[in-house]
């Protein structure tokens, strides 16, 4: 049996916060769409499509500077354990 001290924390999936920005800049941008009167050459669909192309990646970004600062608070907030490790053998 060995010992060994391993570090555990809890760190945040970084994919659901990209995703949870995403549709929380395509949300914004549907909201600040709808707050003009759309050009009525263009019409509103092709406008908020526009719009989301900055939106969109507007949100990843956010998510992902949210995501990198709790991996680093998680970091900061991490335990040091002893760990047992057995080593078992088939002793067929």
């Amino acid at each position: 049996m060995s010992e060994s001290e391993v570090s555990i924390r809890r760190a945040p999936r970084i994919g659901v916060f990209l995703i949870f920005g995403a549709m929380l800049g395509a949300l914004v941008t549907l909201i600040l769409t709808s707050l003009f009167e759309p050009d009525p050459a263009v019409g509103f669909l092709a406008s908020f499509a526009y719009f989301c192309l900055f939106g969109i990646p507007a949100g990843v970004a956010l998510g992902g500077v949210v995501a990198l600062a709790l991996d680093i608070v998680s970091t900061r907030r991490a335990r040091t354990v002893t760990v047992a490790r057995d080593d078992v053998s088939d002793s067929e």
